[in-house]
């Protein structure tokens, strides 16, 4: 009695989040097997694998691969980096310090679409943007950023939003640090370089485990700021997988397709999601 009553209780909110998750991947499993078209929704049949086919096949689907894992390696590195650099300088304590880490942290909390329309009109704007009136200031002309470098836009746009989820990360890791350790170091004529590379680097090893996998797992979904900005174009310059499936659903109305597409979506980040986890459990067993 005392076992089946907690299992009891938790049942109703297990059976929840397992319909909740099984019923929309049989959906797509169904989708992606029979040719279904929004526009003529009687014509459906099955096709077995041709979906997949057709979709691997696409003229834009080793670009969106490309961009996808262009997209997921810039925003890791800059993020990771910065992130790290930034939780370094802010570690120690300075006035203000409280309000500078709540700035910092800030942009986290900003949704996607407003994330990307804020870069897109009072950033990145060749006319009237911050960044055009910096050129200007200079005497170079401004950069057309959505239109000569979209995809480089897109990455510096999801760039700035995860940055101050990595910093919060870092900055919780030093926190917990020896300080008694870091003050031996510094008795022993140790320089700050000898610090970073002895203690911190090491120190921050399992957050930057921590920190690739979210992030690789929700990039590989990046939509929003694509759909506002650069509408995954110029032609493909900007599209990923999450935009072309996208795309198949609701531009081309190919059902069957886009549930393959997003098949394949999944397998990718079940793959890189394993291969991560089986990354920080390595550095935690260290």
């Amino acid at each position: 009695m005392n076992r089946f009553l907690p299992r009891a209780l938790m049942a109703p909110a297990v059976a929840t989040l397992f319909l909740w998750m099984i019923v929309p991947l049989v959906m797509t499993l169904y989708f992606s097997v029979i040719r279904y078209n929004l526009m003529q929704p009687d014509q459906s049949g099955f096709v077995g694998l041709e979906n997949f086919e057709y979709f691997i096949t696409d003229p834009s689907f080793t670009t969106s691969v490309i961009n996808t894992l262009l997209l997921l390696g810039s925003v890791i590195l800059i993020t990771v980096g910065l992130g790290a650099a930034i939780a370094l300088l802010i570690d120690d304590p300075f006035p203000g310090r409280g309000l500078v880490r709540i700035l910092l942290i800030s942009p986290f909390f900003v949704m996607p679409t407003v994330n990307a329309l804020l870069w897109k009109n009072m950033m990145m704007n060749p006319i009237y943007g911050v960044l055009a009136q910096v050129w200007q200031f200079f005497g170079a002309a401004p950069v057309d950023w959505l239109t000569d470098w979209p995809l480089l836009s897109v990455i510096i746009m999801v760039s700035w939003q995860w940055l101050p989820f990595a910093t919060l990360i870092f900055v919780t890791s030093l926190q917990s640090m020896d300080r008694e350790q870091i003050e031996a170091a510094r008795m022993d004529g140790a320089n700050y370089l000898q610090q970073l590379r002895y203690l911190y680097i090491p120190h921050l090893g399992r957050s930057v485990a921590v920190v690739v996998m979210i992030e690789m797992i929700f990039l590989l979904s990046v939509f929003a700021e694509i759909y506002t900005t650069t509408g995954g174009g110029p032609g493909d310059a900007s599209t990923n997988m999450a935009f072309l499936i996208f795309k198949q659903a609701l531009l081309n109305f190919d059902a069957g397709v886009a549930s393959a597409g997003a098949l394949f979506a999944v397998v990718l980040a079940n793959i890189a999601a394993v291969f991560l986890i089986r990354l920080v459990g390595k550095n935690l067993d260290k």
